[in-house]
């Protein structure tokens, strides 16, 4: 009789586990999507945001900065609150602090904006920290898929986000504030849908093992978690000093606003199908270093193109450099499972890696606009992009190495 129970036991719990599986599916798509829109959707508004408050363009500008501060802030203390309680807790409270924070974000006066930014910035810090540990979790034998799919929704939300942001203000009537605030409608659609998640947490055995050994371990001591690293730090760097200040560099160089506004877009088109690829394709080497050169080489010859080019090869420049940044992108959040030997070890290296990554995107787009300002001329500022390219590369091929970052 207790064999015969314990059968059904088993098979009551496959049949549970199939639709929460499904469920936790949904759940991180659309935790992806909710990474980068609330973010994305400011930038074509900033300009209506500050006609409409009467504040100065520093502090219109760093409507786009505050949020990566938040992120270089807290990542490092993710990796404590998810043990704390719980990786399914944690995302559920950051899904509910996010649907606040736009809230508050829309209420449409200044101390409410900057607030509201903050809290947006905070909890998205948590989900760019927790996914990719989710993922490791979960998903231990699908680790690229899943990042990979992850990835796409977010980067496809990301430029949905700055695509409709205008239209959604000027032609439905609903202003800069209600088309920001339509994002929490997204938000608290996945609050709902994660709930399930919170009934039974997954947890793995070897997870369960290994959780004191991990408390002891100190990655900040490893050098090939600094690698990784500065790995995404320095991708970070590029890729928010090319959105903020490509733009303006385009039009300088003959294309009009609307013009250089669409060569963005190209740019982070082409990422959307990178960041799902390059997943796959890495979880089913045992060395990534390969795939670290086209990335740089493709990055070192957009930045090149633009600086020396035609403006007839600028659509095919922003291609490459948005091919090499999805890339490293995605290396970047697969080192993060390939490189650990448990949840623990990935989450706190995403914290690491995040905190001190954003931290450059944060001074990436004031550094190069500070040598534009020296210089009088976009040169160095992207000769310096070059260097961080070459640099990216020699960290790379450690960071590709199959190996663990503690032994």
């Amino acid at each position: 009789m207790g064999i015969q129970q314990a059968a059904n036991q088993l098979e009551q719990t496959k049949m549970d586990i199939k639709p929460r599986v499904g469920l936790l599916i949904i759940g991180i798509i659309l935790l992806g999507a909710n990474l980068r829109a609330p973010l994305t959707s400011v930038g074509p508004l900033v300009t209506s945001i500050r006609d409409n408050l009467g504040i100065s363009n520093t502090l219109s500008g760093s409507l786009t900065t505050l949020p990566l501060l938040s992120f270089a802030l807290l990542s490092p203390f993710a990796p404590r609150i998810a043990r704390r309680f719980g990786m399914e807790l944690t995302l559920f409270l950051s899904l509910i602090l996010l649907t606040i924070g736009i809230g508050i974000r829309s209420v449409g006066g200044v101390p409410t904006l900057f607030i509201g930014t903050i809290l947006i910035g905070l909890a998205i810090a948590i989900g760019n920290v927790l996914l990719p540990s989710l993922i490791k979790h979960n998903f231990a034998r699908n680790i690229g898929l899943m990042t990979g799919t992850y990835a796409v929704s977010m980067n496809l939300c990301g430029a949905i986000g700055s695509g409709i942001s205008i239209p959604l203000a000027s032609s439905s009537g609903l202003g800069w504030a209600g088309a920001l605030g339509c994002w929490g409608i997204l938000s608290l659609i996945t609050v709902f849908l994660w709930m399930p998640q919170l009934r039974r947490p997954f947890k793995s055995g070897k997870d369960v093992q290994t959780a004191q050994k991990d408390k002891k371990i100190n990655l900040w001591r490893s050098g090939l978690a600094w690698q990784i690293t500065f790995f995404m730090g320095l991708q970070s760097f590029i890729f928010y000093t090319v959105i903020t200040w490509m733009p303006e560099i385009l039009e300088q160089k003959g294309l009009n606003a609307d013009e250089a506004g669409w060569m963005l877009s190209i740019m982070q088109l082409a990422v959307i199908p990178i960041t799902f690829l390059v997943p796959i394709l890495a979880g089913r080497l045992q060395s990534q270093r390969l795939l670290v050169v086209p990335p740089v080489v493709f990055l070192i010859t957009g930045i090149f193109g633009i600086l020396y080019g035609s403006t007839l090869f600028i659509p095919v420049c922003m291609i490459l450099i948005g091919i090499g940044v999805g890339t490293i992108f995605s290396l970047s959040m697969m080192f993060f499972s390939l490189r650990t030997q448990s949840t623990h070890e990935a989450t706190e290296l995403s914290g690491m890696a995040q905190s001190f990554g954003y931290l450059l995107a944060a001074i990436g787009p004031v550094l190069f606009g500070l040598l534009h300002d020296i210089t009088h001329s976009w040169t160095v500022p992207l000769l310096m992009l070059v260097v961080i390219s070459a640099l990216i590369f020699i960290v790379g091929m450690r960071a590709g190495n199959n190996e663990y970052v503690t032994k």
